[in-house]
């Protein structure tokens, strides 16, 4: 398992009248971490810089991208991600916006301002633990409703959506381990699964803070 944010954050730092504000996301892909930086530039349209930097665990390894946005480069995206891997946080994206105070920092001024900036997000920040692991459905009749989620409470799996129509169809997060074990049981229930799929692959969280 690996640390995570467990909800978006924000900080700010004034250096030499720039101000730099630090926005510390949660993502779980690449694509959203693109179309949360197009937000943040649009909302701060008006700002000289938006540098970011993101961590992102897939089943294929760890994508990790920075940008300077305009800043020397060198000074703003890639000394954030530094800090982001230093600390071990993986679906972490942090973008620092930069309003310009009519003082040059230089290229070590600049550093020290964007990592602090992010530095102060990450220490209000609350972390959780997170790995690879997969949505299932389960789909059960109405009658098994209970004994399903009494084995899923007793083995701290996560529900994360039941919907109701002729027969009860839940969506269940599961990691490896715990997805063998319940095909492994499936046989040895005292309750009857009437459909069993995996739908895809996901970053899932156990709510556990660190």
């Amino acid at each position: 398992m690996q640390k995570t944010i467990k909800e978006n954050v924000s900080a700010e730092i004034v250096e030499k009248k720039s101000k730099f504000i630090a926005n510390l996301f949660y993502v779980q892909n690449e694509e959203e971490a693109e179309e949360i930086i197009k937000k943040i530039k649009k909302k701060y349209y008006d700002a000289r810089h938006n540098c970011y930097a993101y961590n992102i665990m897939t089943k294929d390894g760890i994508i990790a991208k920075s940008s300077d946005d305009g800043e020397p480069s060198g000074t703003a995206g890639a000394p954030m991600l530094n800090i982001i891997q230093k600390n071990d946080l993986i679906n972490v994206l942090v973008i620092v916006t930069r309003y310009f105070g009519g003082i040059l920092l230089g290229t070590g001024g600049l550093v020290r301002a964007y990592s602090e900036a992010l530095t102060n997000a990450i220490e209000k920040a609350k972390f959780v633990s997170e790995e690879l692991g997969y949505e299932v459905q389960v789909i059960i009749e109405y009658g098994e409703q209970e004994k399903l989620e009494y084995y899923c409470r007793q083995n701290k799996l996560n529900i994360v959506d039941v919907q109701y129509t002729d027969k009860i169809n839940c969506i269940i997060e599961m990691n490896n381990k715990e997805k063998e074990d319940f095909i492994n049981n499936l046989n040895k229930m005292n309750y009857k699964i009437e459909k069993y799929e995996v739908l895809k692959e996901k970053n899932i969280r156990k709510n556990i803070e660190i």
